[in-house]
Parts: structure tokens; C-alpha cells; sequence
């Protein structure tokens, strides 16, 4: 089934996704494009029941207020002004904004309420088949929400002509790398390949403080993985990814900065020999979370923190060495066993803890010592867009501390970050 579609044109605003988000909650689907994209292109998108053009600050490009083409103006298309000049911004009360959206959707672009789970992987299945035809895909599989989906999804559209890739690269958290193996071989039955790579995926970020540089390393090592690992096995011709919306987004627009580069986004070698299967790559978090719920997932899967990428390589702050990942490995798993025994499990959608590459004097044994502090995030989000910090009851914040200042080697400090997304990020790197 062909779901409507509302275009969103990226004319500087920072409310975007936010848009998107809300049209799609009205349950039509919306899509983010460049404010540059031509008629012809426009009208070549399923559906298009209307455009948005959204102005904001990022307006100004290059000393050059940006617009689109006077064609889409033109045009049949319905299409809603916000003033992108920003002399008519949009209503701030939001019972104002869903008014207007609801009006200018249903009403002015008539568009049908036909956006929902069921539909996108009805759509998802048919375009993954006519994609792959009958090759095969190899899958990197972290057991993490958004690889599990993609798993669950492409094993629903083409079953055995998947093979799923455990890589360990010394970055995942503590057990990770033994439940990964348990939960898809042994539990659901998959064809699953456990590759160690910790030594090598140490050994080339050895040295590199640079986070982009990190990202960029383990996003192009991973590859490398693969590629090697299809070699030993015939047809693979596509690699499944876990791309999600977010990670396009804030990988950057051509208005928007990129706040960060992702692993799957921009930071693969040029010399791909894989053609992407990226079936999530326009959903929202929450929307990741709703497909694999209608895919059958269990909620304990479904539910799971959210994990980058790069793993604990972007928790260890700056260059990574083996004992401070250590330290960060084992601090984290002690947040999260308090965490999951004081009821916060299921509550908060993101802890972790990071380690930077900073020494501080502390008492040990009554004696001097200089070691590393480790700092506690806990925060709460719908899209991964915008964060807030969990309230986490003080006491249990000094029970927390004194078990990772006693437990963890190398450890004499605890801090706890206060900082919302934005204007801080929600990893460190």
C-alpha cells in the first residue's frame, strides 16, 4: 500500500525533524528534502500530497538567502508557508500547531491517514525483494535495537539469504558479545558469524584522540570485516545497515552543520563492494522501536538502551587505551546493575558512563594517586533529537560512587552530567 506523503523543504529551520515527527503522528508519513530539489524531482516522490516550506535561522547560506524554485511555487502541489523569511514563525503552543497541520493536511492536501507500522513493512518487505532479488545479504549484527530490527526485517523479506555478523571489537559493553551469540544462534536460529577482532580494531585506533577520526576508523574497519568475511562466502552482494533517521540528519544538511558523523553515514571507504540495504533509514527512534514490536521482537530486545556505533570508542574519551576502556567497561556495568535494582531500568532511556583522558589527584591506600574520573549520563528522549537529564536520587548517585571508586581500577572520582541535548550532545564524542 502507497502511503501519502507531506514534504518537508529544508529552508534553515532547526524544527525540521520536529515537523516531520508531528505530520507523521497525525499518521501521514513526511520525509525532510532540500530546499534546492526541482519540480521534476519533487513529483518523481510516492504520493505527494503537499509541501511544507520551513525557514529558520540556517536561512542565510553562504551570504545568500536561500529559496526554493519558483516552480514549486507554481506548481499544483499544496504548499504551507511558515514565513521562511521568519516574519510569521509557527505558533509555539502546540494544541495551535496540530490545529494547522491537521487543516492544511487533511483538509488543503487531503491526504489520507494511512502512515503505520504495519503498512511501512508491507512497503519495506516488497522493496527489500525487488532490491536483492535472490543474492544474498550479510548483515552486521551489534544485537543492538536498530540491527536486530533490520535483522528481524530482512529475515521477514528474504529468510536464509541472510547472514548476520557478530564483529567483537573490544568497544561493547560488558557480557555483550556472550548474549549476542546466545539470544540470535541459539535463541532465534540465525545464521550467525562471530568474528574477534578486538586486537585489531585496538591496535588501529591506538593513538587517535580525535573523536571524527575514531568514528571514521571503527566505521571503516567494520567494513573491511565484512568485506573479508563475505569473501568466504558465496553471492553476497548487499550489507544490511542500521541506519536511522537521526543519523542522517545530524550527520548534515545543506543548511544544517553536522553535529557528529555516524559510522554508517558518510564514513565508509570508497571502495564499497556492497550495494546498502539501509530499510530504517527514514525512521525515527521511536519509530524503530514501533517495527520491531509489529515484527515480533521481544519487548527486552525492542526496549534495549540504545548503543553508538562506535561502541564504548566514543565513551573513552579521547586517545583509547586498554586500561581506561577497561575502567569504562566495568563502570558502566555497575551503573546499569544499580540502575536496573533501583527500578530505572525501564524509566530512563539512556546511562552510560565515559571516561575522559584526564587525571586527577585522589587518596588511595593513604597515599597520594592520580587516576581517571568517570562520568555518569542519564537521560530521557523521544526522537534522540532533543535530551533531558534524569533526576537520579542523590543517595543512590553516592552508592553508585562509592562502588565504582572501590570496584573500578584506576578510578578516584564520579561526576554526574546536568547538560540537556541541546546544548550538549547525548555521547561525549
Amino acid at each position: 500500500m502507497k502511503q501519502d506523503m507531506i514534504v518537508v523543504l529544508d529552508l534553515g529551520s532547526e524544527e525540521n525533524p520536529k515537523i516531520a515527527r508531528e505530520i507523521r503522528a497525525l499518521g501521514v508519513y513526511s520525509e525532510i528534502h532540500p530546499h534546492d530539489i526541482t519540480l521534476t524531482e519533487l513529483k518523481a516522490l510516492p504520493n505527494v500530497k503537499g509541501v511544507i516550506l520551513n525557514g529558520g535561522p540556517n536561512r542565510v547560506v553562504d551570504g545568500t538567502a536561500i529559496d526554493v524554485a519558483q516552480e514549486i511555487y507554481d506548481c499544483d502541489i499544496p504548499a504551507l508557508l511558515v514565513d521562511h523569511r521568519g516574519d510569521d514563525p509557527w505558533p509555539a503552543d502546540d494544541g495551535a500547531r496540530k490545529t494547522a497541520l491537521e487543516n492544511f493536511v487533511f483538509t488543503i492536501c487531503g491526504a489520507d491517514a494511512n502512515w503505520n507500522m504495519d503498512n511501512f513493512i508491507a512497503d519495506q518487505v516488497e522493496l527489500i525483494r525487488r532490491q536483492v532479488g535472490d543474492k544474498k545479504v550479510l548483515l552486521a549484527l551489534s544485537g543492538g535495537v536498530d540491527s536486530s530490527v533490520v535483522a528481524a526485517l530482512l529475515i521477514r523479506a528474504i529468510g536464509k539469504q541472510l547472514t548476520c555478523v557478530h564483529v567483537n571489537h573490544g568497544l561493547l559493553r560488558k557480557g555483550e558479545p556472550e548474549q549476542v551469540v546466545q539470544v540470535f544462534r541459539d535463541e532465534m536460529d540465525a545464521n550467525l558469524v562471530y568474528v574477534d577482532a578486538v586486537d585489531r580494531f585496538l591496535d588501529k585506533l591506538a593513538g587517535v584522540a580525535d573523536p571524527e577520526k575514531k568514528r571514521k576508523i571503527i566505521g571503516a574497519e567494520f567494513i573491511r570485516v565484512f568485506e573479508e568475511e563475505a569473501r568466504k562466502l558465496d553471492g553476497i552482494k548487499f550489507l544490511g545497515q542500521g541506519t536511522i533517521y537521526p543519523d542522517i540528519i545530524e550527520s548534515g544538511t545543506k543548511t544544517v552543520k553536522a553535529v557528529k558523523s555516524h559510522h554508517n553515514v558518510g564514513g565508509l571507504p570508497e571502495d564499497l563492494d556492497f550495494e546498502l540495504v539501509e530499510p530504517l533509514k527514514m525512521l525515527f527512534k521511536d519509530e524503530v522501536r514501533a517495527c520491531g514490536k509489529a515484527l515480533g521482537l521481544p519487548d527486552s530486545m525492542v526496549y534495549r538502551q540504545p548503543f553508538p556505533g562506535p561502541g564504548l570508542g566514543v565513551r573513552c574519551l579521547g586517545a583509547i587505551t586498554r586500561d581506561r576502556l577497561e575502567a569504562v567497561r566495568e563502570s558502566d556495568a555497575i551503573l546499569r546493575e544499580e540502575f536496573a535494582r533501583n527500578g530505572l531500568e525501564g524509566k530512563v532511556w539512556q546511562y552510560f558512563t565515559a571516561i575522559p583522558d584526564l587525571r586527577s589527584v585522589g587518596v588511595r591506600d593513604n597515599q597520594r594517586a592520580e587516576e581517571w574520573c568517570v562520568i555518569i549520563r542519564a537521560v530521557n528522549t523521544v526522537d534522540a533529537m532533543t535530551a533531558t537529564v534524569e533526576n537520579v536520587p542523590f543517595d543512590l548517585l553516592q552508592h553508585i560512587t562509592a562502588r565504582i571508586t572501590s570496584e573500578v581500577k584506576g578510578v578516584n572520582r564520579v561526576l554526574f552530567d546536568l547538560t540537556p541535548k541541546p546544548t550538549g550532545t547525548i555521547e561525549f564524542e
